[in-house]
């Protein structure tokens, strides 16, 4: 047997108990969680603003949220495993630290090439904190319980997304005038101060199978693997975010699935021959119940998700004429449906499964369809108040989607495996919205342009009905994952699923 290799041990056979610092812990973690993902939405209301005090291109201002997905993304699989292998209190605060000051950094940034590459940065650093998350979840709490702390992580990925039009919208009209955007950067300065202060206190320190653990920490990652995994999703990626010069640019999709097979075969031989850890181990996807079809549905659902409040933002603001904290509040019906079945979804999903994706995902497919419709022949202030009622029960459903398809996902992860499994979770869902957010609102100005820009109800008719359809694949994924698993209970009988390698 490699020295990496160790008897398969199952959650249960971890001798668990309960940290009485977890819920303070799982708080304070969520709440930091919460403020680097509002930032893939919150800018959405800000961009017609940035334009104008920038001086800046559309295409130029789209980097300001494509750009932060995409970094997100790229960090989350390695963070986890930094975490799995270093400690996820060390990486949650050193990762909070350089979301402070990068959101600092974005709120003083002078120009806009200075504000993307600040928001480059600030993603990564949020992208090296979200996976801490999952991971101090799955350290600190077991059963039913860590079904119901999956749910409220859950919640938080979903309203965070949600709310973030309203907040922003609220922080433009409080701050008014040409600059009110920067504000929308340095209110996460205060909040991750305190949260920084707080960490020490209420999270763990090491697991003491990492404490003791005597392999170096060199040898528990996997340099290679990261670079591959990094290339092909930044070489897969850079086509939709330069949308304008995809015909050029195509042949980097082309390259980047060439380095995500090269990644895969690369995963699996590590995994074979023992020599280190790899950094997403193959098992997590073949002998880990419902990761495979959760991390595929996750990412299909964030395409249509995650753009639609970019759409809406510039429907409402540039073609309407809205002002943004109005934009802001039009969405507001979505958010409060959001908010209401995700936490409630966190109690039921235990017992409903996998069903309760697929109604969620029903109700969002008929939320938008009749929303798109509306916005299609209605304008003024009517187009948002008829819009309210199809995009509550888009929130209702968005709401038993995200929430319970997280915990269904990694409901069964050993600990072990945590860290890495919830930051693929997470790079697929981030992978989705940077795609979300560069294609949707490339549909909604090209339609806009055939029609002269005389005409932006189709516009964002176009836009909403290409997410319906990324919706409706992501039926497909619950669907099938419904028939081929039944009614099985999660969390009710850990299973014994083979721990990663060289954890």
């Amino acid at each position: 047997m490699s020295s990496l290799q160790r008897p398969a041990q199952p959650d249960a056979a971890l001798e668990y108990q309960p940290d009485p610092r977890r819920r303070r812990a799982l708080w304070l973690t969520l709440t930091a969680g919460f403020m680097g993902l509002l930032d893939v939405s919150i800018v959405a209301v800000a961009l017609p603003s940035m334009e104008r005090s920038l001086g800046a291109s559309t295409a130029g201002v789209q980097w300001v949220v494509s750009g932060y997905s995409l970094a997100f993304g790229l960090a989350l699989v390695p963070a986890g495993r930094l975490g799995d292998a270093w400690g996820r209190r060390r990486m949650f605060l050193i990762s909070l630290a350089g979301f402070v000051l990068t959101s600092a950094l974005c709120g003083a940034a002078p120009s806009l090439f200075l504000l993307v590459v600040a928001r480059l940065v600030q993603g990564f650093t949020a992208g090296m904190l979200n996976p801490q998350n999952s991971g101090l979840i799955q350290d600190l709490f077991r059963g039913v319980e860590r079904g119901r702390a999956f749910g409220m992580y859950g919640a938080a990925v979903g309203l965070s997304t949600a709310v973030g039009p309203i907040v922003g919208g609220v922080i433009l009209a409080v701050f008014g005038g040409p600059d009110g955007w920067r504000w929308i950067f340095y209110v996460n300065v205060p909040i991750g101060l305190v949260a920084l202060a707080l960490a020490p206190r209420f999270l763990p320190g090491p697991r003491p199978d990492q404490a003791a653990d005597p392999i170096p920490v060199r040898r528990r990652l996997d340099p290679v693997g990261t670079a591959l995994l990094g290339a092909g999703v930044l070489a897969l990626m850079l086509p939709l975010l330069e949308y304008d010069h995809i015909r050029e640019l195509w042949w980097l999709a082309v390259l980047g699935a060439v380095l995500l097979v090269g990644f895969a075969r690369w995963e699996a031989r590590v995994a074979r021959i023992g020599h280190r850890a790899p950094l997403l181990d193959p098992r997590l996807l073949t002998s880990t119940p419902g990761y495979a079809s959760g991390a595929g549905l996750g990412l299909v659902y964030f395409v249509g998700f995650s753009g639609i409040f970019i759409v809406l933002a510039l429907y409402f603001q540039l073609g309407l004429g809205y002002s943004p904290l109005y934009s802001g509040l039009a969405v507001t019906s979505f958010a409060v449906g959001s908010v209401i079945t995700a936490l409630a979804a966190g109690a039921v999903v235990v017992r409903w499964g996998r069903r309760l994706t697929v109604i969620g995902l029903c109700l969002v497919v008929v939320g938008l369809v009749i929303t798109a419709m509306v916005l299609r022949t209605h304008t003024g202030t009517a187009a948002a108040l008829l819009a309210a009622g199809p995009l509550l029960l888009a929130g209702l459903g968005s709401g038993m989607v995200i929430s319970p398809n997280i915990t269904l996902t990694l409901g069964e992860v050993p600990v072990r495996m945590a860290g890495a499994a919830g930051g693929a979770l997470q790079t697929g869902q981030r992978v989705g919205s940077a795609v979300g957010t560069a294609l949707l609102p490339g549909v909604y100005y090209t339609a806009l342009g055939v029609t002269g820009g005389h005409r932006p109800g189709s516009a964002v008719f176009a836009a909403l009905l290409c997410a319906v359809g990324f919706v409706l694949v992501a039926l497909v994924i619950a669907v099938v994952d419904l028939i081929r698993t039944g009614d099985r209970a999660l969390l009710a009988t850990p299973r014994p699923v083979p721990e990663v390698l060289g954890d």
